[in-house]
Parts: structure tokens; C-alpha cells; sequence
């Protein structure tokens, strides 16, 4: 469980503390750097782009030289984390961001290398499972540090940097003596392609939608006066959310991939309008957010059942593609619902991204084979 402990620290670090803790921070850098909320979501597109950039080449690397792709993720968090934390300006701020991003898209192939070469995980799909687990607990963290450091979020950059630099070494230290080259990973026919064209949609358009909750979901909470440190609260209960999806796994089983997916993607999209009339009371706040973060995670296990559903010999290959799609569609709607937010305000703006989330439902069409949704 060592090695496995680490790779979930990793995962934990990259994801939880540095990429998906940008919204959390981002009232009190807008603050106190001065920049709006449309440059707020440019940036966030920004990290979303390098992160797809980060993880194709990951996918491609991780397997030739998995502890080498485990250093560049951690490397490239700490550092982005390190940046943001010392950035004097918002120019400094917003390059140290998008970096960080990139740590998190090498990680997560790197991690499937790691444990799939290690003799003491080789085989065993549960160490995967934990390891890939780690973004909910990682999310929490970072709730619990802002709770006792914000406003002083330079202080909680600098902790997330030494945690991704630590838990890169863990990793590093744990896995010697693994294979330093494994297979080539060939690109598959172009039918494969043909048949993830729905699923690619489906998790482009949930991407885009869910962009409200991840970059500006505390800002909004904040500017319909939630109190700031409950608003931080609120995030802890997404993270809460995300890391209970072990409990419903085998509910979520039970509907397939299809169903499971249009499920939880329009929760997701009911949570996305509900959350900034939630304002007014500590309470709701959480639960919506909380019902987020469990529907995004468990949409993402979906969107891996439906990749295995169409060809279980290359699932490697399809979540890696169906999760870049997502990230990119974050992207793309981070920069569209900032403008969106300095325009026309927030409410409007996520109830364009619930649309859009909800958009990504229809996608499912009939359904398929009831295979076990991953977690």
C-alpha cells in the first residue's frame, strides 16, 4: 500500500491542491493582484489548455519512462504552486497557474504507469482505484487549508507546492526497480474513433458546463454574500461530495454506463443553478455543492464504463482521450462563462453552464451493456 498511498498523494497534490483549488483562491487573488472575472476564466483556459497538452504527451511518455513522467507532474506543480505563491503581479500569477495545470496531466498517466510496471500493484485494479481517488480527498485538503490560511492564499500555494514536491518523491522512492521502458502505445483504427464520437461530445459539452462550478463557484458564492469562510466551507463539501463516490459504487453499477452518465451529468447541471441561490444559508451551500462534487466524479467513472463498453482491449487509450475532451471543453467554457459573468453576472452565466451540462445527457442514447462503473 506504500506505493499506492504515494500515487493517491500525487494525485491528491496535482489535481485537489493545484489545479482544482484555482476557483478556491481566486476571489482573494482578484482582490488583492486586481484583475476581473473574465481574466479570471481566461486563465483557467489557459491551465486547461496546457493540461491537455500535459497529458497527450503523458500518454504517450508515461509508459517509456514512468518515474521520469512522475518527476516532470510533480516538478511542474510545485513549481506553478511556488510561482503563484511569490507572483508580484497577475502576468507572474496567471503563467505560474496555467504551469501548475500541466502537473496534473502528467500525473494522471504517470500514476497508471507507475502502479501497472510496480511488482507489488501489477495487475491489482483496486491500487488504480485508490490511487485515482485522490482528487476528492485532495479537494478537502485544500477546503481545510483555506479555511485556516485565506486571505493569506500565498501561504496556501506554498504548502500545495511542497506537497506535490514531497509526494513526487514518495513516488519516485517507492518505485525503483520498475521497468524504465514499457510498451509503445499505438494509435487505434479509425472505426475506434467512429464509435466514441457520442461519448467525446457528451464529455466535451459536460466539460464546458461544468466550468462554472470549478472556477467560479466560491467567487459567486462570495458575491451573493455567503460569508467568505463559509464559502470555503461550501468547498470542503464539494470535495466531500467527490471522495463519496466509493460508497455508491455498486448503485452506480447497477445502472450502466449510459444511464449512469445522463444521470449524474444533469444532478451535476441541477446542482450548477442551484448553487449561487444558496447564498443565503451555510447549509444549502454545502449539500448543493456536495451533490456536485459526487455527481462530476461519478459521471467521470461513467465516461470510463462507456469507454470499456465499446472496446475494453484499449480503455487506456479511451479514458485518456474522453478526459482530455473534458478538460478541454473546461477550457473553452472557462473563458466563455467569464466573459459571461463580467457581462451579464454571475446567475445567468451558470445557468448557461447547467444547460450545457445538461446538454451532454442527450449523448447517452440507448443504452448499453451494464458494465461496472468506475470510481
Amino acid at each position: 500500500m506504500r506505493v499506492t498511498g504515494a500515487a493517491l498523494a500525487l494525485i491528491a497534490a496535482t489535481y485537489g491542491l493545484v489545479r482544482l483549488a484555482f476557483g478556491l483562491v481566486l476571489p482573494d487573488a482578484q482582490r488583492d493582484l486586481g484583475f476581473d472575472d473574465a481574466l479570471g476564466g481566461a486563465i483557467s483556459s489557459g491551465g486547461s489548455g496546457l493540461y491537455v497538452v500535459a497529458a497527450l504527451v503523458g500518454f504517450v511518455a508515461a509508459a517509456r519512462a514512468p518515474r521520469a513522467a512522475v518527476i516532470a507532474a510533480s516538478a511542474s506543480a510545485a513549481l506553478g504552486a511556488a510561482g503563484m505563491a511569490m507572483a508580484p503581479d497577475v502576468v507572474v500569477f496567471a503563467a505560474a497557474a496555467v504551469l501548475g495545470s500541466a502537473g496534473a496531466g502528467l500525473a494522471s498517466p504517470a500514476v497508471v504507469a507507475v502502479l501497472k510496471s510496480h511488482p507489488a500493484t501489477r495487475g491489482d485494479a483496486r491500487a488504480q482505484t485508490i490511487a485515482n481517488s485522490g482528487t476528492g480527498p485532495g479537494l478537502v485538503l485544500a477546503g481545510a487549508l483555506a479555511l485556516v490560511l485565506l486571505p493569506e492564499w500565498r501561504v496556501a500555494w506554498a504548502i500545495a507546492a511542497v506537497c506535490s514536491a514531497l509526494a513526487g518523491v514518495a513516488v519516485v522512492a517507492l518505485s525503483r526497480g520498475i521497468s524504465t521502458a514499457g510498451d509503445r502505445m499505438p494509435l487505434p483504427p479509425r472505426s475506434w474513433f467512429a464509435r466514441h464520437v457520442r461519448p467525446l461530445t457528451a464529455a466535451l459539452l459536460f466539460g464546458a458546463g461544468s466550468a462554472a462550478v470549478w472556477t467560479f463557484g466560491r467567487t459567486q458564492l462570495v458575491d451573493a454574500g455567503l460569508d467568505e469562510t463559509l464559502s470555503v466551507v461550501a468547498w470542503i463539501g464539494l470535495g466531500a461530495g467527490g471522495a463519496s463516490v466509493a460508497l455508491t459504487a455498486r448503485l452506480l453499477a447497477t445502472w450502466g454506463p449510459r444511464r449512469a452518465w445522463a444521470i449524474t451529468v444533469v444532478l451535476a447541471a441541477g446542482a450548477t443553478v442551484a448553487l449561487p441561490l444558496t447564498a443565503s444559508g451555510i447549509v444549502g451551500a454545502v449539500v448543493v455543492a456536495a451533490v456536485f462534487g459526487w455527481a462530476y466524479t461519478a459521471a467521470t467513472g461513467a465516461l470510463i464504463a462507456w469507454t470499456t463498453d465499446l472496446d475494453a482491449e484499449r480503455v487506456a487509450a479511451g479514458t485518456a482521450l474522453l478526459f482530455v475532451t473534458l478538460v478541454l471543453g473546461q477550457g473553452v467554457g472557462a473563458a466563455v462563462l467569464g466573459l459571461l459573468v463580467t457581462g451579464v453576472g454571475g446567475w445567468a452565466a451558470f445557468a448557461v453552464g447547467a444547460g450545457v451540462c445538461a446538454a451532454a445527457a442527450v449523448f447517452a442514447g440507448r443504452r448499453g451493456a451494464r458494465r461496472p462503473v468506475a470510481v
